[in-house]
């Protein structure tokens, strides 16, 4: 890869979890293969009292934690962490203004910088109006503004944060990042499609059936049941990665490989999926069940989860896309934690032939569905599923997988953290989201949330309420069962 331009990475938040286990870790592995250390100088901000010296021995021991060890570790952690505590008032910005300042003039540092808020949501709009009164949305070289999710809580606070944003900062400076968008396996639905003829040119209603997306956890909420109890399965999971499927397996070409084309053509898609009505969505919650043999507790047992909670831990959804391409095809999705095991797929089910000609021995049609099941986690990669006689008689057809495993191919995928990062060094927005994106995507599902729809229960280990097949007009199943 090139060089990227000498800038300094300040993170809010920098005393976090996700600082030390994902951030830390993506932005010395760039730094590593960009080949360039001088290049890339970190500065943590945090309300801990901490110095310089302390934020340097944290952020070797996060590198030691992630495998990196030796004289480059420390030589970096010495000479290009920093630190800067503040309570992130007004006056406190201005002090890091002067430290930011400072710290450039020693480095030799052309003023490009990048402000990273690893923050609760909670802490977004302060910091950033923070940021823009003490002047730090724009410097002497380029400024980015990093926004973790979740963006907003619903379509006024997303458009609310949005309007702040924009005080200050223009759009082209802002990444909203969704970690989904840097796996490579998530980037690759766009390789897929449009560099592969034989699948794009059946990529529409007259070839395809069905498509199905599924987003399994095995986990419950592992210490995060305080937010999740606030936020439910729509806000956790729907809103953010699972849109960024759909959009991804059923928007238009994009005119070229670039930022604005390939988001605007997932706008699109988000404006024509239809209003989701209250018989197409299943909710449920996870009772006391069993994990890999082993009982786990129910959802409402954790002691963070609010006595009598009835937020939702899983949704199946029964989705419309009106556009030339997608009508009458319907897109089933379903997400929840404590379910069998945890992955990501997304499988596009093909029309069987219009004819048939091959009939088993009580005269029924023996030919499946072509299915292409692309699998994001784990074992990423995907199959083609077709049918074959199977050897002897009575003629018999049976459905077999043709497959490719990142795994077999690769040595080794990026980090999404690590690609995500080096995109916004690069000043390359194609993976986040964009204003009018995030809006489109909250105005979908706002209605969903203040709809009262019963929540089913569904004991952990099990893909969810009974009642999903039949709601949502799955007589027979789901075809995609993962294994």
């Amino acid at each position: 890869m090139d060089p990227v331009d000498p800038h300094l990475f300040v993170i809010f938040g920098a005393t976090g979890d996700l600082t030390q286990r994902k951030l830390i870790p993506s932005i010395f592995r760039v730094m590593t293969e960009d080949g360039a250390a001088a290049a890339h100088n970190l500065l943590g901000v945090s309300r801990s009292a901490w110095s310089d010296d302390d934020f340097r021995q944290y952020t070797n021991q996060s590198l030691h934690t992630a495998g990196y060890d030796g004289s480059l570790v420390d030589e970096w952690c010495r000479e290009r962490v920093f630190y800067h505590q503040t309570e992130r008032r007004a006056t406190d910005l201005d002090s890091l203004r002067e430290r930011i300042d400072t710290i450039e003039a020693e480095l030799g540092l052309p003023g490009n910088r990048v402000f990273y808020l690893a923050l609760p949501p909670a802490a977004f709009s302060s910091t950033i109006d923070q940021l823009g009164q003490a002047g730090l949305a724009s410097g002497p070289g380029w400024t980015r503004l990093v926004v973790e999710k979740p963006f907003g809580h619903d379509q006024a606070t997303a458009h609310q944060l949005n309007d702040q944003i924009h005080t200050y900062f223009d759009e082209h400076q802002v990444y909203r990042i969704d970690h989904y968008l840097g796996k490579e396996t998530v980037q690759n639905l766009l390789a897929f499609r449009f560099a592969n003829l034989l699948f794009e040119s059946a990529w529409n209603r007259d070839r395809v059936e069905a498509i199905e997306i599924t987003v399994a956890e095995n986990l419950g909420t592992e210490g995060r049941a305080d937010y999740y109890d606030n936020a439910g399965v729509i806000r956790d999971m729907v809103q953010n990665h699972i849109t960024q499927l759909i959009s991804l397996i059923a928007m238009e070409g994009p005119r070229a490989f670039d930022a604005d084309d390939i988001r605007s053509e997932k706008v699109d898609v988000l404006e024509s999926i239809s209003p989701i009505k209250a018989e197409n969505v299943v909710y449920g919650q996870y009772q006391a069940g069993l994990i890999d043999g082993e009982p786990v507790p129910a959802y409402r047992d954790d002691p963070e989860v609010a006595e009598g909670s009835v937020t939702p831990t899983f949704v199946a959804m029964r989705l419309s896309i009106a556009n030339w391409r997608w009508e009458g095809v319907p897109v089933f999705v379903r997400t929840g934690k404590r379910l069998p095991r945890k992955t990501t797929q997304i499988a596009v089910v093909f029309r069987r032939p219009p004819v048939c000609i091959f009939h088993g021995v009580q005269d029924e049609c023996t030919s499946h569905h072509n299915v292409v099941i692309l699998t994001l986690q784990p074992n990423e990669g995907f199959e083609v599923r077709f049918d074959i006689k199977a050897p002897g008689s009575p003629l018999t057809l049976v459905s077999q997988p043709l497959r490719f495993d990142y795994d077999e191919a690769f040595a080794r995928l990026p980090d999404a953290y690590q690609t995500l990062i080096l995109d916004v060094m690069e000043g390359d927005q194609t993976l986040f989201v964009r204003s009018d994106e995030v809006e489109t995507s909250w105005a979908l599902y706002t209605p969903l949330l203040e709809m009262d729809l019963p929540v089913l229960p569904y004991p952990a280990g099990s893909w969810g309420p009974d009642e999903v097949n039949e709601r949502l007009g799955l007589p027979n199943g789901w075809i995609m069962r993962p294994e």
